[in-house]
C-alpha cells in the first residue's frame, strides 16, 4: 500500500496544471515530418509495434532499390523469420570454446566465432547468421520500365503522427497522384486509397532473403530458391502462399472497386484498378494463423484509418507528453520534434512482443537478431512514459528466453540464468567474440521489471515476474568474485559496455558496478514486496561491492584495470560509459560527485566522439543531470555529431551502414523523463533544465526514475 501511495503522488507531480493542460494534439502535429523530394533519408513508416511498413515518395514501396542504401523500405513482422537449409548439420555446441578467467576451478564455455577455416568457422558463422529477419514483400506503384524515382516530381508527403496516416501527393508525367497509407493497429496489415487518373497497377513482389549482415533483406535474383502462388481468388479478393525453404506464409490483398489481380512474373503480382479512385490493403499471416485466410471480412480502408485514428489518439493522450513551446532557448524547437518523432517511431518499431533490433521493423542489422543490452535504451522509456504494458509485452519474452539462459549459467559454472546478448525469438545465442562476453545486459530485466511495477502498483505482475528477477539476482551474485585480500566483492572476466576494453583483462568496469548494486538492490526489495526474508549473500555482495576506481588525477578509469584511460586512444574511443554509472542508476556510495564531475567535464571536452553510438549522448545528459549541471546536459543532448544527427523522419543516423539507430532515439526519451521528473528523493522541478528563464519545459505525465 505504501508503494501505491507513492506512485500516485508521482502522478500529480507535474510541470502543469489542469488548467495549462498541453494540447496534445497541437503539440504532436507540429511535429509532423514533411517530406518533399525523393530523399533516401526520408522514409516514412505506419505500423503498431508487431508489424512496419515504410514507403517512399509515392506513399507506397515503388523504388526499393533505389533506397536500399538509405532508410530501407521494409516490411516486417516480429514473426517473420527464416533460416537458410541447415545441409551440414551444424550445432551450437560447435561454436563453443572453453576460456578460463578465474572464477572456477573449471573453465567457461562461451559462444564465439571461430577465424580459422573449417567446421567451427562455419558452424559459427551459420549460426550467426540464421534465423534472420524476413522482409514480407514490397508493395508499390508499377510505373513501369522507362519510370524511374527522377521522374517523381511536385512531391509534397506528410506523416500526420496524430492520426498514424502517411498522405503523399506527386506527379508522374503530368499526371497527379494522391495517396493515403495507413496500417491497422492490432493486424499485420497495410492500407492505402489512391487518387490518380492514370490508373497505375500496384505491384505486390516477393523477395528471398539474403542472410546479410545489414541491408534490405531483399535478393531479387534468387528466383528459383522459393516457390509463390495464387492459392485464392475472388472478385475482391486473393491469397497468395509464399514458401521459403521450411518457411510459409500468406499474402491477402483486399481491394474496393473493380479491379484485376494477376500474377505478371515469378513472385511479382499485379492489382490494377479499373477506377480513378481506388483503395486497397495486403494483410501478412504466418503460416501458424492461416485459418485469418477463409475470414469473410471486408475492412474498408476508411474502417482501418478509423482504427488507426482512435489507436494513435489514445497513445498520445494516455501517455506522458512534454511541451516546449514556451521556451525561449533556439534548441528548444529542434529538440521538441527529436522527443515527440523519438515516440512515434519506437511505437511503431521498439514495443512489440519482443526486444527489438537496433533497426527496429525497417531494416536488417545483425541478420535482423536483436541484442539484450539494448532493450534499457529501446524500452525504458515505456514506464516512464505511461506506456508500461507495452514494455510488459517484450518482458513475457524472457520467459521463452529462460531454459536457454539458464542453460549459458549452467555450462559457465554459473547459478540462475545469464541472458544471452544477440539472440532471436528461438533464443538461440548468436557466436561472437565481442556479445557472448558482455554482461550489462543481465541486469537489464530487473531494472526494466522494476520500472514497469513501478509505474502500475500490480501484485500480479510482481508475483509473474519475481522467479525470473531472482534467477537473474543468482546468476549476478555468482558471478562476482571475493576478493579475500581487499575485502570485497568484484567483477572480471568480461568485456564492458564499453567494448574497446578485452575480457581476459578487464575488471571493475564502472558502469557494470553502480548496474549490479542498483539491481541487486532491487532484486532484495523484491523479496521484501512478497513477503520474503532479505537474501543474506546477496546483502554482503551489496555491502562489500567494489567502489569505481579513478587516478590521480581525480578521473574514473574505464576500469580499475584500465590505468591508462586517458593516455591510451583506444580507452577513450566508443562508448564512454564510465559516465553511465549515474544516469539510469542513482547516486550511490560506489560513486564520488565530484570525481564525476571532473570526469564529466573531460569527457564532453576530450571523448573520442566521431566514434560513439546514438545512446552515450543522452547517457551523458543523464549523467550531467544527476550532477545539477543541466546546461551540460543540453550541451551533450545537441552534440554537433554525425551520430547524434536526428533525420527529417525521427530517426538517429549513425553511418552509412547504420542509417537509423533506435535505441538512440529510446536513450533520448529516458533522458528527458529523467530531466523533467527527476529521480526518487529529487524536489527540484525540470532538474535536467536550466533555471534562467530560457528553459520553461512543461510536461505530464511522466515517471520518476529510482
Amino acid at each position: 500500500m505504501k508503494h501505491i501511495v507513492f506512485i500516485v503522488i508521482a502522478v500529480m507531480v507535474s510541470a502543469t496544471t489542469r488548467a495549462d493542460a498541453i494540447d496534445r494534439k497541437a503539440l504532436v502535429s507540429r511535429c509532423s515530418p514533411v517530406v518533399t523530394s525523393m530523399d533516401t533519408l526520408s522514409s516514412l513508416s505506419v505500423g503498431n509495434g508487431e508489424f512496419a511498413y515504410t514507403v517512399d515518395a509515392t506513399g507506397l514501396q515503388s523504388f526499393p532499390e533505389y533506397y536500399s542504401h538509405g532508410v530501407c523500405l521494409g516490411t516486417q513482422s516480429q514473426w517473420a523469420w527464416h533460416s537458410m537449409p541447415n545441409t551440414e548439420d551444424y550445432r551450437p555446441e560447435e561454436a563453443l570454446k572453453p576460456f578460463d578467467f578465474g572464477h572456477h576451478k573449471a573453465g567457461e564455455l562461451y559462444s564465439c566465432q571461430f577465424k580459422e577455416a573449417g567446421r567451427q568457422h562455419d558452424a559459427s558463422e551459420y549460426l550467426r547468421q540464421n534465423p534472420h529477419r524476413l522482409h514480407l514483400g514490397c508493395i508499390g506503384f508499377s510505373f513501369g520500365k522507362d519510370i524511374s524515382h527522377d521522374d517523381i516530381r511536385d512531391i509534397h508527403q506528410q506523416l500526420d503522427m496524430w492520426n498514424g496516416i502517411i498522405r503523399s501527393e506527386f506527379t508522374v508525367e503530368g499526371k497527379r497522384y494522391d495517396v493515403q497509407t495507413v496500417c491497422h493497429p492490432v493486424r499485420d496489415m497495410m492500407a492505402a486509397k489512391v487518387s490518380t487518373k492514370a490508373r497505375t497497377p500496384i505491384s505486390i513482389r516477393l523477395p528471398y532473403p539474403t542472410a546479410v549482415h545489414t541491408d534490405d533483406g531483399c535478393n531479387w535474383d534468387a528466383i528459383d530458391a522459393h516457390t509463390s502462388a495464387i492459392v485464392e481468388s475472388y472478385p475482391s479478393k486473393a491469397v497468395v502462399r509464399h514458401t521459403l525453404d521450411s518457411t510459409t506464409y500468406y499474402i491477402i490483398i483486399r481491394w474496393r472497386g473493380k479491379a484485376k489481380f494477376e500474377q505478371s512474373a515469378p513472385h511479382v503480382y499485379l492489382l490494377t484498378p479499373a477506377t480513378n479512385d481506388f483503395d486497397f490493403s495486403v494483410e501478412f499471416v504466418s503460416e501458424t494463423h492461416s485459418s485469418v485466410l477463409s475470414a469473410a471480412d471486408f475492412l474498408s480502408f476508411s474502417s482501418i484509418k478509423k482504427a488507426s485514428a482512435q489507436s494513435w489518439q489514445a497513445f498520445w493522450t494516455e501517455g506522458a507528453a512534454v511541451d516546449f513551446s514556451h521556451c525561449k532557448n533556439l534548441r528548444a524547437k529542434e529538440l521538441e520534434r527529436r522527443v515527440v518523432q523519438s515516440q512515434y517511431l519506437l511505437a511503431i518499431q521498439s514495443a512489440g512482443s519482443m526486444p527489438p533490433q537496433e533497426t527496429g521493423l525497417t531494416f536488417n542489422s545483425w541478420f535482423g537478431k536483436f541484442h539484450l543490452e539494448m532493450i534499457l535504451w529501446h524500452e525504458s522509456w515505456l514506464p516512464l512514459w505511461g506506456h508500461a504494458h507495452k514494455l510488459t509485452k517484450a518482458l513475457d519474452w524472457y520467459f521463452k528466453a529462460q531454459p536457454m539462459a539458464h542453460e549459458i549459467a549452467h555450462r559457465q559454472g554459473f547459478d540462475g540464468v545469464r541472458w544471452m546478448k544477440m539472440t532471436d525469438p528461438s533464443a538461440g545465442e548468436a557466436p561472437s567474440n565481442v556479445g557472448s562476453f558482455l554482461i550489462w545486459q543481465q541486469p537489464h530485466l530487473i531494472y526494466l521489471a522494476e520500472l514497469a511495477y513501478r509505474s502500475t502498483g500490480n501484485k500480479a505482475f510482481l508475483q509473474k515476474f519475481a522467479p525470473l528477477v531472482d534467477a537473474t539476482a543468482r546468476f549476478m551474485y555468482s558471478f562476482a568474485t571475493y576478493d579475500t585480500v581487499h575485502d570485497r566483492y568484484i567483477l572480471k572476466g568480461m568485456i564492458p559496455a564499453q567494448e574497446s576494453l578485452k575480457a581476459e583483462e578487464t575488471y571493475n568496469s564502472p558502469f557494470e558496478l553502480s548496474q549490479w548494486l542498483t539491481t541487486m538492490q532491487m532484486a532484495q526489495q523484491w523479496r521484501v514486496r512478497l513477503g520474503q526474508p532479505r537474501n543474506n549473500d546477496w546483502g554482503r555482495l551489496i555491502d562489500r561491492l567494489s567502489p569505481l576506481a579513478y587516478n590521480a588525477d581525480s578521473l574514473y578509469l574505464a576500469a580499475e584495470s584500465a590505468t591508462d584511460t586517458y593516455t591510451n586512444p583506444k580507452a577513450t574511443s566508443d562508448h564512454p560509459a564510465l559516465l553511465g554509472a549515474l544516469g539510469f542508476f542513482p547516486d550511490s556510495r560506489l560513486i564520488d560527485k565530484a570525481v564525476m564531475s571532473n570526469t564529466l567535464d573531460w569527457v564532453l571536452a576530450n571523448w573520442n566522439w566521431p566514434t560513439s553510438w546514438g545512446w552515450d549522448y543522452p547517457m551523458t545528459a543523464m549523467c550531467a543531470t544527476r550532477l545539477g549541471q543541466p546546461e551540460k546536459a543540453i550541451t551533450a543532448l545537441m552534440l554537433p555529431m554525425q551520430k547524434n544527427t536526428y533525420l527529417p523522419n525521427g530517426h538517429n543516423y549513425q553511418d552509412s551502414r547504420l542509417r537509423i539507430y533506435l535505441p538512440g532515439n529510446g536513450g533520448l526519451l529516458s533522458a528527458i523523463a529523467l530531466m523533467c521528473a527527476g529521480w526518487d528523493g529529487c524536489t527540484e522541478s525540470n532538474p535536467g533544465f536550466p533555471h534562467d528563464g530560457n528553459w520553461d519545459v512543461r510536461w505530464e505525465g511522466l515517471q520518476p526514475l529510482p
